[in-house]
């Protein structure tokens, strides 16, 4: 239950992360691509910051050395194509469906929300599986 707890809010912390990623991102730039750019720059970071949060409070995962964490990132990221498919799939569904920013967002945090809870099975599978961390000294 407390995994469960911590996994919520590190969900959480990366959510109002990628969200805020991408506010800043449409202030900067508000085009013809300004919303998919927008929702791009939030998807790596928000990407970036979880992998962080869940390799160090949720797998204790500790990398070998740079290739070994590059490569748990990689199939980190791989993990969680289809999810930020279903992430892009409601936030662009509410842009479109209700054409504002404040629905866009909302939608993005549902997709979001139904992904992390997918994401932590794919990671806990492949990205973090037992034998590709290394033991404590």
């Amino acid at each position: 239950m407390k995994l469960a707890l911590v996994y919520a809010l590190l969900a959480v912390i990366a959510t109002f992360t990628n969200i805020g990623a991408q506010e800043a991102s449409i202030r900067v730039y508000a085009g013809a691509y300004g919303v998919p750019l927008s929702v791009a720059v939030g998807t790596l970071v928000g990407l970036f910051v979880k992998y962080v949060l869940d390799k160090r409070y949720i797998f204790q995962f500790r990398a070998r050395d740079v290739v070994h964490d590059g490569r748990t990132f990689i199939l980190y990221a791989m993990a969680g194509v289809a999810t930020t498919m279903v992430f892009w799939g409601f936030e662009f569904g509410f842009h479109w469906l209700f054409a504002s920013k404040e629905m866009r967002y909302l939608g993005g945090i549902i997709g979001l929300a139904i992904g992390y809870f997918t994401k932590y099975q794919l990671d806990k599978r492949y990205a973090f599986r037992i034998d590709h961390r290394v033991e404590a000294e």
